[in-house]
Formats: structure tokens, sequence, C-alpha cells
């Protein structure tokens, strides 16, 4: 299957700006509307076997005993490193599907094709959203008075007194991983059901694909991204939320054992609900606020 890429093929520096902005605004969007889920998803994730019975007894434990603002704890942390990280998801894509064209020489791109350009983009995000990740599940994780980190960058000084860089970066394998896989059938997805619109109604631009339409592919590219890499974000998660001495976990490797061993498939499929729940609505927004804010900047 080969899709038709309507962007222009730009390469200058107003252009990545415009791109790195648009993304930086996604970005923003789905932290806010996604980070009550992320909060429950993390919660399930990490916590031992037996604390919760599931993701509604997350949310009254979490309402009970930290209000409705718990489920924003460590906020800050998302809201400037995922608008970063999305930012850099959406320009690295943006420049690999102009790459994509210049080579063709106006040809459509296929599929894999933009599987790749979301693959590379993916893996670039990797090693800035692993410390960002890593940072925001610990603030997550911290329940009751007993706190060890007062906010993101203290968080961030005791975990590289502990254990250096390499403490920072716990978790890089799987988030680079999760990253380009998942942000390879993420785009791929988006990019087939824009040419399947645009296929079926002849004469329609991609800039008159009305917003809800736009939140809804962008909704069901957030579907197949995360039921593809699931497994991948549990073994992540298990590891940023190890302990920082002493820790249980040596490897990835050891995370799969244990878990397979204690929990079996199961295991790795905690907290699955309130991320395919966010799904829809975080990815939803992102997409339509990056390609709405294009629109507006292309208008400048």
């Amino acid at each position: 299957m080969a899709i038709e890429l309507e962007e222009p093929p730009i390469e200058s520096n107003a252009q990545v700006l415009k791109d790195l902005f648009a993304g930086t605004m996604g970005g923003i969007a789905q932290v806010l509307v996604g980070q009550p889920f992320d909060c429950v998803k993390v919660r399930l994730q990490s916590a031992p076997e037996g604390t919760y019975t599931g993701a509604l007894d997350v949310i009254k434990q979490l309402i009970k005993n930290e209000g409705f603002s718990g489920f924003y704890k460590g906020t800050l942390t998302p809201l400037i490193g995922v608008g970063a990280c999305v930012s850099v998801q959406f320009s690295v894509n943006e420049f690999m599907k102009r790459y994509y064209d210049r080579e063709l020489h106006g040809r459509p791109l296929s599929l894999l094709q933009y599987f790749n350009c979301g693959a590379v983009a993916g893996f670039a995000n990797g090693f800035l959203a692993s410390p960002i990740e890593h940072i925001r599940i610990r603030l997550q994780t911290q329940t009751g008075s007993n706190k060890l980190f007062n906010g993101p960058l203290d968080c961030a000084k005791k975990i590289y007194e502990i254990d250096g860089l390499r403490g920072i970066y716990k978790g890089l394998g799987p988030t680079l991983i999760r990253e380009s896989i998942g942000l390879g059938i993420y785009f791929a997805t988006y990019e087939a059901l824009i040419a399947n619109d645009l296929k079926r109604h002849p004469g329609l631009t991609r800039e008159q694909i009305k917003p809800l339409t736009l939140c809804l592919y962008g909704g069901l590219s957030g579907y197949t991204l995360w039921i593809a890499i699931y497994p991948v974000d549990v073994i992540k998660s298990k590891l940023q939320t190890d302990a920082l001495k002493g820790a249980k976990y040596k490897s990835t490797l050891s995370v799969i054992r244990d878990v397979f061993q204690r929990q079996g498939i199961r295991g790795f499929y905690k907290g699955f609900l309130p991320t395919i729940l966010r799904a829809a609505p975080a990815n939803g927004a992102t997409f339509a606020v990056f390609e709405i804010t294009m629109r507006l900047l292309n208008k400048v």
C-alpha cells in the first residue's frame, strides 16, 4: 500500500521549528488528558502482588489517601518532558517523511516506509523518554507521608548520587524497543487511516479533515501502539520502580523471568485496562493538536 505525502518537501530551520513547536503542543495535550490514566497504570504495574484488586481499587485508594490531586502527582516532569518527547517524535517523523519524499522523487510512501519513519523517531526519542519516565514513575509511586523525593530535580539528584548516569537511564533498553516498534506502528497506522479517508473522499485534502476525525484516527493509532508493545512497558516500569539500593532486578531478562514465574503471561498485562482507556483520548488529543497547530503555523 502506497500513501501520497501531502506535506511539501521543505527542509528549513523554519519548518523544523514548526514541527518542534506543534509536537510540543501535542505533548502537553497528551499529558493533561492522559496523566490520571497513566498514574493508575504505573501503580498497578509496580505495586507488589495483592496491593490492589484492580484499576478501580487504585482509584478508590488514591482518592481516599491523596485526593484528586494524587492523579497528577509528578505532572511537572511529564508536562515538560512529554512535551519535549512528543516534539522529538513528531519532528523526527516529519523529517524522515520529507527524506523519503526526496528519495522517491515525490512518489507515495509505502506503509513500511512510514513504519521506518516512526521507528527512527521512536529510537531517537527513547534516549530522552527513558530518564524522564524514570523520574516520573518514581514520583508517581510515592505514597503516604514518608516521601523519599521532594520533586523531579531532587529525584534526579538522589538517583544520580546512588547510581550515577546508569541509574538515571535505568530501563533504557526496553524503552528503546518500546519506542522504536511502538512508534513505527503508531505513525504507520495514523498515515494509513488518513490515506484511506482521502481515498474515500476525492478532492478532500489533509488540511480539510475535521478535528474530531483526527482525534478518532489518533485514538485508533494509540490502540495499535499499546496492544503491540504493552508487555515491554511493564518490564520497563518494573526496572524503573526497583529499589535504588539493593535492586531486585539485575537486567531486563531477570524481570521477564520473575514476572513469568510469579504471574505467568497475565503479569505482563497488569495495568492494561487504564492504559487502553487512556489511549483514545490522550493520543486523539495529541494528533489533533499537532495537526491543528501545524495548520495555523503554515498560515503564518
